[in-house]
């Protein structure tokens, strides 16, 4: 396989990725380029919407122009869940009042609601509803109470109204809704996801590690390279330490979903949630994910509020591996210059030294080899003057994903010849994937090879130190067992 020849990287470096949805609003011409340009790092396929077609056809153009931009750019498909939902009314609407009583009626026809009722997608909804719960539509806007349930129907009484039309989402504060986290249609959709060749997979409304276990299966052997996304979206997945740490290791990656989630456990209990789950999954050495309305001014709007702006470099301080747009990019009016503002918006928060420190694992023991070289790499990068970067030779990305739970204000540099692996990396925090292929080389020549392309990348100079680990056995998974640090010299330079 021809491995693409990446354009020069110029410094400084935004070490937090850009996860960006894929829409309509990317399909315009000549947007898409201009996202993956503007640094979007990870595509988001979203099944919700649009068909498997679709969906082949933009990851396919976003691999030609990646290609063509010299970048390695991931590819994240969203399966949709057990979104629960009400059922349609016969005017598109209605508009409830408070301390009214309104109905949920399971047996009621799909399009016959009115001011008084409504039918539900989720047939078993009265199962899971008892008097004393509330039941929160359209992403919290309207809140019902329960006042009793009498077989297929929950009375409710109205304590925060509003206008209700067709299709809302309905969340059970405090969860304990029984639907299962993957659907018949999650079912076909995985499949699709295999079949285009994306590099990672979102699993939504995982209630514990089961549901990712089970997602794990169905991909079988096909799907054995992609990498699963935990949504952190139910209530029930963030009550304890133990539940949340075994989503998280059954996972490659997690993601903070705060619209469901938010709705689930309350505004109130959001943000501290959002750091502890950003802080378990970089302990536990696994990618997160900040999502949902970073920059939802900017659907509208060429610049973002002031509130957008503390949010992003919030989750930013927080360590989180990448920040998602949704709706901005997929269906807003401005998606290249909300990627733009988000790059400003990180690059600035990157600058503060607190986002530059760490005492990660500082006081652990480590059972594994490889861990033990990556972290190491990273405390003599942060402590040694006149680094320019860490590299590191890897067959999986596994050792750079490692060191870049370290923060550091230095590039990780995860050298592979692995299309797949130096996708895979595209989402980790601080790491920069290139492609090098070591098979036609000597053991003599790697080092040389190594520092001759981070020169030719604009990362580092004659007179700089590298840190470099690679395995004695290159290509190997788990096989790094070397730390050696570089000098930059002028020969560099020439052969760069």
């Amino acid at each position: 396989m021809t491995l693409p020849t990446h354009a020069p990287i110029h410094a400084p470096i935004r070490r937090t990725k850009i996860v960006a949805t894929l829409g309509p609003a990317s399909d315009r011409e000549g947007v898409l380029e201009e996202m993956l340009s503007s640094g979007v790092d990870v595509v988001r396929l979203n099944f919700s919407h649009g068909s498997a077609d679709d969906h082949r056809q933009r990851l396919a153009r976003v691999r030609e122009i990646a290609a063509r931009l010299g970048r390695s750019v991931a590819a994240l498909g969203d399966l949709q869940g057990p979104k629960i939902r009400i059922a349609r009314f016969k005017e598109g609407a209605v508009t409830l009042e408070e301390g009214q009583s309104f109905i949920l009626d399971m047996g009621l026809d799909g399009d016959q609601g009115d001011a008084t009722r409504v039918g539900c997608d989720y047939k078993t909804l009265a199962d899971d509803v008892a008097p004393g719960d509330r039941l929160l539509l359209d992403d919290g806007r309207l809140v019902l109470d329960v006042n009793r349930v009498v077989d297929h129907l929950i009375h409710t009484s109205v304590v925060v109204g509003g206008k209700l039309s067709n299709n809302k989402g309905i969340n059970k504060q405090g969860g304990g809704l029984s639907a299962p986290a993957l659907t018949d249609k999650d079912r076909a959709d995985l499949k699709t996801a295999v079949d285009i060749g994306v590099d990672y997979l979102a699993i939504s409304f995982p209630r514990s590690a089961a549901d990712m276990l089970e997602a794990r299966e169905l991909l079988g052997e096909a799907g054995a390279e992609i990498g699963l996304v935990a949504k952190l979206e139910r209530a029930e997945a963030v009550a304890s330490d133990e539940t949340l740490d075994g989503i998280i290791r059954a996972s490659e990656a997690v993601m903070v979903a705060r619209g469901d989630l938010g709705v689930e456990i309350g505004d109130a209990k959001l943000i501290g949630t959002q750091k502890r789950i950003i802080k378990h999954a970089r302990t536990l050495n696994r990618a997160v994910i900040t999502a949902t309305q970073m920059m939802e001014s900017m659907i509208e709007s060429p610049l973002p509020t002031r509130a957008e702006v503390f949010d992003v470099a919030n989750a930013v301080l927080d360590g989180t591996d990448a920040v998602m747009l949704s709706a901005e990019t997929a269906a807003g009016d401005f998606p290249v210059e909300t990627i733009e503002a988000m790059n400003r918006v990180c690059m600035g928060a990157e600058r503060e030294r607190r986002a530059q420190e760490s005492g990660h694992r500082i006081h652990e023991g480590f059972s594994r080899i490889d861990e033990t070289i990556a972290l190491s790499a990273m405390y003599a990068a942060n402590h040694l003057e006149g680094v320019a970067a860490i590299a590191c030779m890897t067959a999986s990305g596994y050792t750079p994903l490692i060191a870049s739970r370290i923060s550091s204000g230095l590039p990780i540099v995860g050298l592979a010849h692995n299309p797949i692996a130096q996708r895979r990396m595209a989402l980790y925090r601080g790491v920069v994937s290139l492609p090098f292929d070591t098979s036609e080389m000597s053991a003599s020549e790697l080092n040389d090879r190594a520092l001759a392309l981070l020169v030719g990348q604009g990362i580092a100079e004659p007179g700089d130190h590298v840190i470099l680990t690679r395995g004695d056995h290159m290509n190997a998974h788990g096989g790094t067992n070397t730390l050696k640090i570089l000098d930059v010299g002028a020969e560099h330079q020439a052969d760069a």
